[in-house]
Parts: C-alpha cells; structure tokens; sequence
C-alpha cells in the first residue's frame, strides 16, 4: 500500500508539473498579445498574474523535496522528482519573463522596427516550451532533440533581429532640433525591443534546459545537459 501512494504521487506530481506548464504558457501568449495590442490591461494580468505562479512553483518544490526526503526515491523515480524540480524552476522563469513582456508593454510609447518580428519569435518559443512539455509528459526523447536543435533557429531569428535594431540605431543621426526628451525617449525604445529580443531568446533556452532535464529523466543521459 505504501508503495501504492508512492506511485500515485508521482503521478500527482506529473499532473501538477503540467498544470503548471499550461498556465505560464498562457501568461507569454498573453504578454505577447498585450505587447501586440499595446493592451496595458492585458500587460497588468500578467504581470500581477505572476505571484500566482510564484505560489504554485513554490509547493511543487515543497512536493518535490518531501518525496526526496521520506519517500528516499532510486533509479527511476529518483530522476524523475529531480527533473521535475528542475523543470519547475524552468518554468518560473518563463513566467517572469512573461511579467517582462507585460512591463515592456506599460513603458512603450510607439510602434518601431517593423521588421523584427517579435510576434514570429514569440510564438516559436511559446511552441518550443509547448513541446518540451509534451516530450516529458510522453517520456519523449527523441523530442528532446528536436527542440535543442530547433533553439538554433530561434538563436539565429533572435541575432538577426537584433542586428537589425543595432545597425539602424548606429545610422541613425538624431536631428539637430531633436531635444534631450526625444532622444532619450527614441533610446528608451531601442533598449526595450533589445532586452524583448534576450527575453525571448532565454524563454528558448528554457525550453532546452526542459527538454534536457527530459532526456535525462528518461534515458539517464546528460548530453543536452550543458
């Protein structure tokens, strides 16, 4: 019977994992549609929405150190509570980097750079922590891989976009009747869209370190460990 419960949680644990997933994907495809719309309705949900998250990673690690500390879990079970606290981790993070999009959004002032797709890269990363989620859900390794090299792609569409911003802002001479508020306002905004850009590109690397924590679950390998 005691190894009965043992088991049913773990299962619990997988399921509250998941939970936890699906809402901090919804807090980035919400920051990302309030930066879209300039909503700053929408941009304050997500970022008051996050002590909400903060609260659930905060008992899943509880979770995760009392299965370690009576349970004394091995093989198996043992790299399974491990990835999942590091996952959770993961995915904090993902929700504060959330909360950024929505921050970003209260402090814009004006539509630049329309060539950067930031939506582009948003939605590729949201996809990439989606499939890192189903690859442990499934115990997917081959997934695992996929994702790791998929980062690639985004780290390039993320240097590109960046190098966009910075060649323009290094060609750009500020007009001699532009006054001191003008351009620290036009600076303002070209720091913004950079740091969206890192954000972006860290919420793809989160993605890898799930995946990673993944494989390690499944097959006992560290390779996408870094």
């Amino acid at each position: 019977m005691a190894r009965k419960g043992f088991q049913q949680q773990l299962t619990e644990l997988r399921e509250n994992v998941l939970y936890m997933s699906e809402i901090v994907l919804e807090r980035m495809r919400m920051g990302l549609r309030a930066l879209a719309e300039k909503n700053q309705s929408l941009a304050r949900e997500v970022i008051e929405g996050d002590h909400e998250i903060n609260e659930i990673y905060l008992e899943l690690e509880q979770d995760c150190i009392d299965l370690f500390a009576l349970q004394q879990p091995v093989a198996g079970d043992l790299r399974f509570i491990a990835a999942s606290f590091k996952i959770i981790t993961d995915l904090e993070r993902v929700a504060d980097l959330a909360t950024n999009l929505g921050d970003y959004t209260l402090q814009a002032s004006r539509d630049m750079y329309p060539d950067v797709d930031i939506q582009g890269i948003g939605s590729e990363v949201v996809e990439m922590v989606e499939e890192a989620m189903d690859a442990y859900a499934e115990e997917d390794s081959d997934a695992c891989f996929d994702i790791n090299e998929r980062d690639d792609e985004v780290d390039a569409l993320c240097e590109r976009a960046s190098s966009i911003v910075v060649r323009d802002l290094i060609e750009t001479e500020m007009d001699s009747d532009s006054s001191d508020s003008e351009i620290e306002i036009f600076m303002a905004e070209v720091s913004r869209l950079l740091l969206t850009i890192r954000d972006l590109e860290r919420v793809g690397d989160h993605a890898v370190n799930i995946a990673a924590r993944t494989l390690y679950m499944v097959e006992n390998s560290d390779e996408l460990i870094y």
